[in-house]
């Protein structure tokens, strides 16, 4: 599939099932840690080379979703409980218009945000629902390299 990186202004991705493989390991003292991909990580920053703003909106409060937006440099909301208001809040705030604005989720929290959204695009294991909805599907599964592939397509390499 062909997406138009000169149409898609503003990329959002939700966290969990879309950066991560949606697991957690939870140790004995209750702390959270998530697996990434680095080649994500990759895709981002030649995203941004793209001229293309990203950011996380998720509903998830675990500081992890802070922190690796930082490392990554893009931009994080989270704790989000109606990210249908908040995309619209955001792209208000920010001069995009939602048909500039590519989505990326995977579960049924996502849905209403993503109708919202000129483009939607899912990793290969998203919901069903999600996957009926979605513009692109990635080949790969949340948390390995859904983003790294969305920046092959975005820049023609693939």
């Amino acid at each position: 599939m062909h997406l138009d990186s000169k149409k898609i202004k503003l990329l959002v991705y939700d966290f969990d099932g879309v950066m991560t493989d949606n697991r957690v390991l939870v140790d004995q003292h209750g702390v959270e840690s998530v697996m990434v991909s680095r080649g994500d990580g990759y895709g981002i920053s030649r995203i941004k080379e793209l001229g293309i703003k990203q950011v996380i909106i998720s509903t998830e409060t675990n500081e992890v979703v802070k922190r690796r937006a930082e490392k990554l440099k893009i931009d994080v909301i989270h704790g989000v409980e109606d990210k249908k208001t908040i995309l619209r809040k955001f792209c208000e705030e920010n001069g995009y218009a939602l048909e500039e604005v590519m989505f990326i989720g995977n579960d049924l929290n996502d849905y209403e945000a993503m109708m919202l959204a000129g483009t939607k695009g899912a990793p290969a294991d998203a919901e069903e629902e999600i996957l009926k909805i979605a513009d692109w599907v990635s080949t790969k599964n949340g948390g390995y390299g859904v983003i790294r592939e969305l920046y092959r397509i975005l820049s023609g390499t693939n």
